[in-house]
């Protein structure tokens, strides 16, 4: 079984990477800052002015340590990796099953059901945590509300129709997503999801947890030797990974909503720790987002069980366990993708 291994952040601007024996050795004006062995590592990521050597990129693609570059302030540019890794029948049965519009379907709804299912919990969970200030019966109205998606899901066959479910429900989700913040209300307020660019705080959490989870769940598919690019519920679209964003679904309310809720409830994370740009995006310095990065490798290294394969398993393993059971699926060896619901 894999484990669950480290992943580097290099924020710090201007550091160079370069592989020294079996270490990786950090480098800022000539000067080695730190090593880390190759093999704790499962990924590396860059953010904004870092640079690597070759000789890195082609250790880290020979051991399938994943290596990406982001911005610096969390927009995704590039990924190296090596040959394609897994069986070419896999894939063959991967995108044979993305052209099977029922077969994409089935696979969508699946992963859309996991997502408002965790949702769902996401929003009890805080119902009971902060019955106080009249937030609870908001929440919990919500949370029946998602219950009436599910049953609409469960009648539906089309993609279309799938899709739209997954819109309402989003759309019922983040528009109470406000009432989950109980804790500095003043400066993290959020009346809705913006994107490109995030035009609040809250926005700019979501947005930086979304970019780190889908560097997580592709080199992941990776690993097992699937297409992230070729999805099911998310179709095919140069430059996006619809696999990755796939399996993100189930995945986000646990590992990113979550996280950025508990950043802001417990004042990991303040308001002057963001900048407004004249463009109107709001992203965060330098500080906040190594606490973010901080907080995000210790909620990878929490222990849960699985609920599917009933063994304990860390959260930071989830994205390699749920790809390495759609790939069971895509293969014929289990009936069904089982996808993670948080209890």
């Amino acid at each position: 079984m894999k484990h669950h291994l480290n992943t580097l952040y290099v924020t710090t601007q201007n550091t160079y990477l370069a592989a020294e024996g079996e270490t990786v050795a950090v480098k800022l004006d000539r000067e080695t800052k730190l090593r880390i062995p190759l093999h704790v590592l499962e990924s590396i990521v860059c953010f904004g002015s870092v640079s690597c050597s070759p000789f890195l990129m082609g250790r880290c693609a020979e051991r399938g340590v994943g290596l990406s570059f982001l911005t610096e302030h969390g927009r995704f540019l590039a990924r190296v990796h090596g040959p394609v890794s897994g069986n070419v029948l896999l894939r063959k049965q991967q995108y044979k099953a993305s052209e099977d519009h029922g077969r994409a379907a089935t696979l969508a709804k699946a992963f859309v059901a996991a997502k408002i299912l965790n949702c769902r919990s996401v929003l009890m969970r805080a119902a009971r945590d902060h019955p106080e200030g009249g937030s609870s019966e908001i929440l919990r109205a919500a949370a029946h509300g998602l219950a009436a998606s599910l049953e609409r899901l469960a009648r539906m066959s089309d993609l279309d129709a799938v899709r739209g479910v997954e819109g309402d429900a989003a759309s019922l989700y983040f528009g109470t997503f406000d009432a989950m913040i109980v804790r500095q209300k003043g400066d993290f307020r959020f009346a809705g999801r913006t994107r490109r660019p995030p035009t609040d705080a809250v926005n700019a959490l979501l947005s930086f947890a979304y970019t780190l989870l889908a560097h997580d769940v592709a080199s992941a598919l990776e690993a097992v030797g699937l297409d992230p690019q070729v999805g099911f519920l998310h179709r095919d679209r140069p430059g996006r990974p619809g696999l990755a964003l796939d399996l993100m679904e189930e995945l986000r309310p646990v590992l990113a909503d979550r996280l950025v809720l508990s950043l802001i409830n417990r004042e990991q994370v303040r308001s002057n720790g963001f900048e407004l740009r004249e463009t109107g995006a709001v992203l965060m310095d330098n500080c906040t987002r190594k606490t973010f990065l901080e907080s995000y490798q210790e909620r990878k290294a929490e222990e849960i069980r699985h609920p599917y394969l009933e063994e304990r398993t860390t959260v930071g393993m989830l994205p390699h366990l749920q790809a390495l059971l759609l790939a069971r699926h895509l293969r014929g060896d289990i009936d069904g993708y089982p996808p993670f619901i948080w209890k």
